[in-house]
């Protein structure tokens, strides 16, 4: 985990064979040393933030001769012009904003009520409808991946516990039904995020590609067939089958001496004192915004879908979801002008760091543009690599950087610039190619120790963090080496 991936290694030393190989206006060999320096960086101190900056600053300091405090300055200077694209501004104040939908659906007493509502129904009696419920909910909930995993743990985790379900099971469910569907359905911060990124690549019609990519994207399909799998079946393999022989048998929801992380520890706000917890203040303002979405692509598209501004559709979506949240808030009495404000606040500012994170990434995709990496890299790999290997390759290579640094949208940032090229250069399938960096990204994302949904996982469902891992690794590497080999195969039919 702490060394360049191997693949780098050879692109690097077939770079220095290459030299003399005319492609396309770029700087060698030393284009793709910003994005080496970052995954490196990344994968040695588990700081992405840090090691994504850092890479920027090498990339200006290589395009101002190797002076670094030129470097230093065009970094800043970077990072500003990220607001200079109106797509770019959008999808951070909406990712920023989604924080406010959590805020808001919390403190309303909205969360509770849905849960409270869904229990009293008492249509769960068994292990398999408990396992049903926990995947339908967290499937059906796409508008951000952590507010899924939350709403799911909080609903299924008591009935998990009456029905002797281990909590290992219980955050497998949860973990295998975030990221993956996120990253399936785009009407949500992942969708526009990648849509971003495809955007500063200059891609033409960045909906339609990541829409195209969806039936390619392995790894996120065979992740959630397969928890449904063993749900339905009740077949449990390696350590989660160890862990439901304990709950059943020794009637322990936890083994001895297992820390478990419960939901309190993640940063939740209370529901307001004195408020009768009503379903209706989550189900409106999350409504809204899923009916919304569509109707501004259709509006901005001109009456096709397809050809919508994803980013402005998203932000209108999350601002018409707190517009009418606020609205059925202020009408019901549960709070007044000062409280919504300062909940909103509250909720912008907790994902000031995702909002951070696409600024960087945005920033390293624009600055490997103006070195060439992604050409550079493509001419490489042309002249190397048989073009259908080359799916494959990039699957694995986003699945080593995903699982070592626990962010799928830092690999996202780091391999879409690299990976976009490729397609036009080497004439590859655009959908598999995009569909491969975002498998890989969300096989780490899914399963990496490090990861912030994983983390929230085992919170959710009270689970000791090392048992959720060490008993999900499994199905995610089965998941994984499925994907692999469709990758090698659809790589050489298309």
């Amino acid at each position: 985990m702490n060394q360049i991936p191997a693949f780098d290694i050879a692109i690097f030393r077939c770079y220095m064979s290459l030299l003399k190989v005319p492609v396309m206006d770029t700087y060698g060999w030393l284009s793709i040393l910003p994005p080496l320096l970052a995954i490196f960086l990344a994968i040695k101190t588990k700081h992405v933030y840090i090691s994504l900056t850092l890479g920027i600053w090498l990339g200006w300091t290589i395009l101002n001769s190797w002076n670094p405090l030129s470097g230093l300055i065009h970094t800043i200077n970077a990072l500003v012009a990220v607001f200079k694209d109106e797509d770019n501004t959008r999808v951070v104040l909406f990712s920023a904003m989604i924080g406010a939908i959590i805020t808001f659906t919390q403190y309303s007493g909205g969360m509770k009520g849905f849960v409270n509502w869904v229990v009293g129904k008492g249509v769960v009696r068994t292990r398999k409808s408990a396992g049903l419920l926990a995947w339908f909910l967290g499937f059906i909930i796409f508008i951000e991946s952590s507010i899924c995993v939350l709403v799911s743990g909080a609903i299924s985790r008591p009935i998990f516990d009456k029905l002797k379900i281990s909590r290992e099971k219980l955050s497998y469910i949860l973990d295998s039904t975030s990221a993956p569907k996120c990253v399936l359905i785009p009407l949500n911060a992942w969708g526009a995020f990648v849509i971003g990124l495809l955007v500063t690549q200059g891609v033409e019609n960045p909906i339609k590609v990541l829409v195209s990519s969806m039936p390619f994207n392995f790894y996120a399909i065979i992740a959630l067939i397969l928890v449904l799998i063993v749900v339905l079946t009740g077949k449990d393999i390696g350590p989660m089958k160890k862990a439901e022989r304990r709950v059943l048998f020794e009637n322990k929801l936890l083994r001895d001496g297992a820390e478990p992380l419960v939901s309190t520890d993640i940063v939740m706000m209370e529901e307001k004192k004195s408020v009768p917890p009503k379903a209706i203040n989550m189900i409106l303002p999350v409504a809204t915004m899923v009916i919304t979405m569509p109707i501004i692509l259709l509006i901005t598209g001109k009456g096709n879908l397809m050809e919508g501004s994803g980013s402005l559709s998203v932000l209108w979506a999350v601002i018409a979801g707190l517009g009418i949240g606020a609205i059925a808030y202020r009408i019901q009495g549960i709070m007044k002008g000062k409280e919504i404000t300062d909940i909103f606040m509250k909720g912008v500012g907790g994902l000031i760091p995702l909002a951070s994170l696409m600024i960087l990434a945005f920033a390293i995709g624009d600055t490997c543009d103006a070195l060439g990496t992604g050409p550079f890299v493509a001419q490489a790999a042309k002249s190397t690599l048989n073009p259908g290997l080359i799916p494959a390759v990039v699957f694995m290579v986003s699945c080593f950087i995903a699982f070592s640094t626990g962010t799928s949208w830092g690999t996202f940032a780091i391999m879409i610039p690299i990976a976009v090229p490729m397609i036009n250069i080497i004439g590859l399938h655009p959908g598999i190619i995009i569909a491969a960096v975002l498998g890989g990204g969300v096989f780490g994302d899914h399963c990496s120790p490090i990861s912030d949904t994983t983390i929230i996982a085992s919170m959710a469902s009270a689970a000791d963090h090392i048992d959720h891992v060490r008993t999900q690794l499994p199905y995610a590497l089965i998941a994984a080496g499925i994907s692999l080999l469709l990758f090698l195969l659809f790589g050489f039919a298309l």
